[in-house]
Parts: C-alpha cells; sequence; structure tokens
C-alpha cells in the first residue's frame, strides 16, 4: 500500500476513533441518512442500545429486507448500528459478519454485543462476529470467497483509498446471485488532488467520493455492472470554509443495490427481450408489492415488463422463488426507463430524477438544509408522499398534477415541471421548480426558493440565485435549465 493510501487510512482512522465524538460533531449533511426507514426497522432501531446510536456516522439506509436467513457481511460496521439491525432481520438462523479497523468504534460495538443478544434475539446465542481489519483485504480478516448472501456499507466505501479493492473484494465475497447494498456519496465530477487529500472532507465522506460515471466503471471492472439506483439526495455542505476546496461540485448520497451474476450474463444497457416478471406476494411485510429499486415495483399478481438485465437479477437472486419471468424472445433494441429510450441506469436517473442526478445545486454542493428541514431524500418515482406537519419532502409533481407548498417547518424541495410552479406560501414548506424565465420571488417566511436567472431572495428565506437558504427547508438546484 502506498504511502498517501497509509495516511488516508491513518487520518479516518484518526477521525472516527477520536475526533468525532458524536453525530453533533459532523460538519456536512454527508451523514444524514436517506430515505424513509421502514417500520419494521425502525422498531428494531428503537430497541437499540443507546451508545450505539449516539456514534452512527451513516449516510443512508442501506439494510434490505426480506433478509431472513442470509449471511451478512457489514463493510465498516463502526459501533455496530447496522450490524445489530441485520442481526435482528436475518434470525437466528442468520450470520452477521462487521468489520472495522477503528478500535474506539469497535469497543463500542463489542461491549453491546450480548445486550442485543437477550434484546433481539430472545436469548439466543448471538449470530454476530466482529473483526478488526480494513475492506481492502476482506479475506486477511477471515472473509472466505462465496461466504456471504448479502453485504452492505452505511458511507463507508468513499473512504477508502483503493476502491477497485474494495469492490474487487465484495464480489469474491458474495455467493453467485449476492446482493452488494450499500449507501455512499458521489460527485457530479472528478475532484481536485487538494480536495482528495483534505482530512476534514475526507473525513466527512466527501473527500473520497468518486465521480458517478468513474463508479459504474470501477464496479463493472469487479463484476458489478449491474449498479440499480435505491434512492438519492443532495448533501449540504454546511461548513462554508470548506467550499472553496470543491467549487462547484455537488454532492449526492445514494443507496446503491448490485448484483453478482455469472459474466456474459447481463449487458452494458438494458435490453429489451419482450420478457415480463410476475411477482407472487409471498414475502412478509411485501404482500402488496415488492419494490427492487427506484425504477422497478413489482405488484402482487401483476405482469411487468423488465429488461434482459432485470430478468436475469430475478432469476438469479434470492428472489427467484417469489417470481414467475418469462422466456427471452426477440430482441427489440434498447429497454430504457419508463418513458424513455435512453441507455443505462446513469441515464434513467437524470430523466426520472433531474433534481438529483445531473443538475447542479445551490452553491454548488447540495441542498443546503435549514432551520426546521433537514436532509431529505426524493420520495419514489411513482409515488411521493406528503410531507408531515413540521418539515419533509414535497413530492415530485409533474405537469399535470402540481402540489402546493407543504406546512410551515421547512423540508425540501422535489423537481417540478417547468410550466406549473407556484410561488411559495409564508410560513416555509417546499416551493417546486419553475423555469428560469418565469421564477417568483420567495414571500416572508421562508421556503425554497425556485432556480432563477436574476431574482434573489426577499426577506425571511428561501433561497436566492446561488444562495443557501437561511431557514425554512432545502433548497432546488440552480441551472438555468431543466
Amino acid at each position: 500500500m502506498e504511502m498517501d493510501a497509509e495516511s488516508t487510512l491513518r487520518n479516518v482512522n484518526e477521525y472516527y476513533g477520536k475526533t468525532l465524538q458524536s453525530s453533533a460533531d459532523l460538519k456536512t449533511t454527508a451523514c444524514c441518512p436517506v430515505g424513509g426507514v421502514p417500520a419494521a426497522h425502525r422498531a428494531i432501531l428503537d430497541r437499540l442500545h443507546p451508545e450505539v446510536t449516539a456514534r452512527f456516522y451513516g449516510c443512508g439506509s442501506p439494510i434490505p429486507a426480506h433478509m431472513a436467513g442470509c449471511r451478512v457481511l457489514d463493510l465498516g460496521c463502526g459501533t455496530g448500528r447496522d450490524v445489530f439491525l441485520a442481526s435482528a432481520l436475518v434470525g437466528p438462523s442468520g450470520s452477521v459478519t462487521g468489520v472495522d479497523m477503528t478500535t474506539e468504534q469497535l469497543d463500542v460495538a463489542r461491549r453491546h454485543v450480548d445486550f442485543h443478544a437477550k434484546e433481539l434475539l430472545g436469548g439466543a446465542p448471538t449470530n454476530v462476529r466482529l473483526v478488526e481489519g480494513v475492506i481492502e483485504s476482506l479475506s486477511d480478516a477471515g472473509i472466505a470467497d462465496g461466504s456471504m448472501d448479502v453485504v452492505i456499507s452505511n458511507c463507508v466505501c468513499n473512504l477508502s483509498p483503493d476502491k477497485r479493492a474494495v469492490f474487487a473484494g465484495v464480489a469474491a465475497a458474495l455467493a453467485p446471485g449476492g446482493e452488494f447494498y450499500f449507501s455512499d456519496i458521489y460527485a457530479d465530477t472528478r475532484l481536485s488532488a487538494e480536495a482528495q487529500k483534505h482530512p476534514v472532507l475526507v473525513g466527512e465522506c466527501l473527500g473520497g467520493a468518486l465521480y458517478f460515471g468513474d463508479f459504474l466503471r470501477t464496479m463493472a471492472d469487479a463484476g458489478l455492472g449491474d449498479v440499480r439506483v435505491v434512492s438519492a439526495a443532495p448533501v449540504a455542505l454546511t461548513d462554508t470554509s470548506l467550499l472553496p476546496l470543491v467549487p462547484g461540485v455537488s454532492f449526492y448520497s445514494v443507496t446503491i443495490r448490485a448484483f453478482k451474476l455469472a459474466p456474459g450474463v447481463t449487458e452494458p444497457a438494458p435490453e429489451d427481450y419482450g420478457q415480463t416478471a410476475t411477482y407472487d406476494g409471498s414475502l412478509d411485510g411485501a404482500a402488496d408489492a415488492l419494490t427492487l429499486d427506484a425504477l422497478h415495483t413489482f405488484p402482487a399478481g401483476v405482469a411487468v415488463p423488465v429488461d434482459g438485465n432485470t430478468a436475469a437479477v430475478l432469476q438469479a437472486s434470492r428472489f427467484a422463488p417469489t417470481m414467475t419471468v418469462t422466456a427471452a424472445g426477440r430482441h427489440r433494441g434498447l429497454a430504457g426507463p419508463p418513458g424513455g429510450a435512453e441507455a443505462g441506469w446513469y441515464a434513467a436517473m437524470t430523466k426520472l430524477l433531474p433534481g438529483i442526478f445531473g443538475v447542479p445545486s445551490v452553491a454548488g454542493n447540495g441542498a443546503a438544509a435549514g432551520g426546521g428541514g433537514g436532509c431529505c431524500p426524493p420520495a419514489a418515482v411513482e409515488a411521493a408522499a406528503v410531507p408531515k406537519s413540521g418539515g419533509g419532502c414535497g413530492p415530485p409533481a409533474t405537469p399535470e398534477a402540481e402540489t402546493a407548498p407543504k406546512k410551515a417547518g421547512g423540508g425540501c424541495c422535489a423537481p417540478a415541471a417547468p410550466e406549473a410552479a407556484a410561488a411559495p406560501k409564508t410560513g416555509g414548506g417546499c416551493r417546486p421548480r419553475a423555469a428560469a424565465e418565469a421564477a417568483a420571488a420567495p414571500k416572508t417566511g421562508g421556503g425554497c426558493r425556485p432556480p432563477a436567472s436574476a431574482p434573489v431572495a426577499k426577506a425571511g428565506g428561501g433561497c436566492g440565485n446561488g444562495v443557501a437558504t437561511k431557514k425554512g427547508g432545502c433548497c432546488v438546484a440552480i441551472s438555468g435549465k431543466n
């Protein structure tokens, strides 16, 4: 390992072992969890020891459902928050191994192994194993090839100075059809050498953020080319002194799902062979529908058209017993996302989640979280949840059905059609995106300001053109185009 890599690991170890004492010490929203945590998972998290949860620095909720009996590996497990959650989900017949290089973090997890076995497994012997080691050398940490059904990681891979080794190790550790489900931070452009070495940016999960295109290529080289976006949200760099190090860069917290399939089974782009997949509704907690990623939800008993790669995943993974997939017919060309013919997941996300991928954010560094708001994920493309009083995220709007700003307290703004943009109401809430040539200034009281080319935000909050929000929630992307 080169000296730069060794220095990076030392800095990360120091930052997470000694500098950070709780999540309150963080300088960005990179470690603000993305995506709604399922109710069943929240109930388990409420039972975890408070010392474990107080030092949680994850950036997402990368714990897939339906893992009973699975063998799970957590990369960079820290104090064990996700390890103990997974322990309850896999049950006594499954197992969870956590790997971390930070002694101080592992010591917290080890203190509470017996507590969680009693609390979550009904007194059964613990199914948790904690290992001190580096995620670039999983074999040295005792992880045998093909020994894991699911690998999870929560905002850790970006901290590694050798991501190729991490992804290759994951591919080796997974059994055929196994799943890599993880959250991490990505950038919309490559970072400067200075930013990549800055100790605070690295420790805050931004300095090591890969350009998303480079990430896709690195995953493909490791044999994990079928990459699926589950959820994504912009990241705010709340310490403005760091902004000059990353001028014009937007960061995103993204939850990814990738499967290990035999070489040659999947293709670089989703291709259409006229196949369908029908879910039988047999999984606990998913009697009505099974969601695979941001683009694929399978209502029980409904034959859903799928591309060849998705068909291969459903037949090779742990979901195979629940799915009926039709045989491939003649090739019909690119499948693309619903409503378009673009190839590849990056293109799909750019088209369907324009406020997340491909659009620079306020001040070039994600949507700034203001008072009353927070770090908000985009809602599912098909079904956006209405935010509750006190903040939350507004749903993505369509040209036919634009929604009004939400209740006072803030929250994030969803992308909306340029031809249907209403001004925000007094008191805060979400303001939909508007066309640059038709942007009204926000009213006193806060809320989000739409992208605009000239007007600035008035008193009371909101986001101006290139100005960070004051209060009232997150600001939508400013680019001058949609």
